[in-house]
């Protein structure tokens, strides 16, 4: 580990975990973590508010956990990293408003950077450095997206991604249907893996020889599932749930893979980065690692806890931030809901190249409608 490599503490808050990272380099230090996701479990889903206060009340905690498990104090930071969005506006504030405080009495450069590129970055931490050109499929509850790095920092493409439903609000919707509990993803997996994937022919989205080669629908595969359900509910017989689950997350990761192996060769890249939430999938790392040595590309996935959302991703990405010498954030920096992928981070206003405060501001006054309202 070299001295001279930024020592950074990321936040991040764009959902319902609080995470709060610090990473030397692209070495972690510490990854600490308070969830919210039992409460939300009673309403089926995450509420705002709920996720919001909670981040409130875990902050500080989380953030001298973090530090005192990397064995550091505050004022030997080289820098502080926050998730800007995209995600929940008021659950973003919360991170932000603490990253600006943190930054400000400390004294240190603030780099508000993007939530999808982070979980790109996250993988520097277990793989080391990521080739550029990277090819990432990032599957989680919010996005599911296939993006093009040539530099985390400052060049991500989107190539494709989900035109409804993301892949994670599937697999919750249909648990649900199930009567599984929320969230879907890990008990949807338990269940599939003593399933049979070929038990039910449900619809993989978006397959055809016209459609968008790397976009991806989970909608119509979610209503068929339920549909499908429904129909042996009527008509009084027992519905095999093991069998369901494994044909409805076969249709799912059957997608996401081929399409992602089909971006790489187009594009000849050679490394195929998965990450999200989704990422934690066990068919989902099977039936990658099976296509991509088909077809000779390198997977690199990182372990699960780093799939979810975490502090230690936006630590990672800061840090690449700090070492590549990219403009800090100012003071003025404000979440931003709706953050473009295109966006790894947000510069200071002196040095950005287009204007974005008109929807800095925008998210700004509809969070406070929310909060307050």
């Amino acid at each position: 580990m070299a001295a001279d490599e930024p020592l950074v503490l990321g936040i991040e808050t764009s959902c319902d975990e609080t995470g709060v990272g610090v990473v030397h380099g692209t070495t972690l230090l510490a990854d600490a973590i308070a969830s919210s996701v039992d409460t939300h479990a009673r309403f089926g889903g995450v509420v705002p508010e709920i996720a919001s206060r909670a981040h409130l009340e875990a902050m500080v905690p989380t953030i001298e956990r973090a530090l005192k498990t990397a064995g550091i104090s505050a004022k030997d930071l080289d820098g502080i990293a926050v998730t800007a969005g995209p995600g929940l506006a008021g659950a973003l504030l919360v991170g932000v408003s603490a990253a600006k405080a943190y930054a400000y009495a400390l004294g240190k450069p603030l780099y508000g950077v993007n939530h999808l590129a982070s979980h790109i970055c996250v993988d520097q931490l277990e793989h080391g450095r990521l080739p550029e050109p990277t090819m990432a499929l990032l599957v989680s509850g919010g996005h599911s997206s296939l993006l093009l790095s040539t530099d985390i920092t400052s060049d991500v493409r989107p190539m494709g991604a989900t035109i409804d439903d993301a892949a994670g609000e599937a697999f919750d919707k249909i648990a649900r249907v199930l009567d599984l509990g929320f969230p879907g993803g890990p008990v949807i997996d338990r269940l599939a893996r003593e399933g049979d994937p070929k038990a039910i022919a449900f619809p993989r989205g978006l397959s055809g020889a016209k459609d968008p080669a790397y976009d991806f629908s989970f909608s119509g595969l979610k209503t068929a599932v339920a549909r499908w359900i429904e129909a042996k509910r009527a008509a009084g017989e027992e519905v095999p749930v093991r069998d369901v689950a494994a044909s409805f997350q076969e249709a799912v990761v059957d997608v996401l893979t081929r399409k992602a192996v089909r971006a790489c060769k187009d594009e000849g890249v050679d490394h195929l980065m998965i990450g999200g939430g989704v990422a934690a999938n066990s068919r989902l790392r099977a039936l990658a690692q099976e296509r991509c040595e088909r077809a000779g590309i390198r997977l690199r996935v990182p372990r699960p806890g780093l799939c979810t959302d975490n502090g230690a991703m936006v630590a990672a990405l800061g840090s690449e931030m700090v070492s590549r010498g990219r403009a800090a954030s100012d003071l003025e920096l404000s979440a931003d809901s709706s953050l473009p992928v295109t966006d790894p981070h947000v510069p200071g206003a002196h040095t950005h190249a287009h204007d974005h405060s008109h929807s800095h501001d925008h998210v700004h006054e509809v969070s406070k409608e929310n909060l307050y309202s």
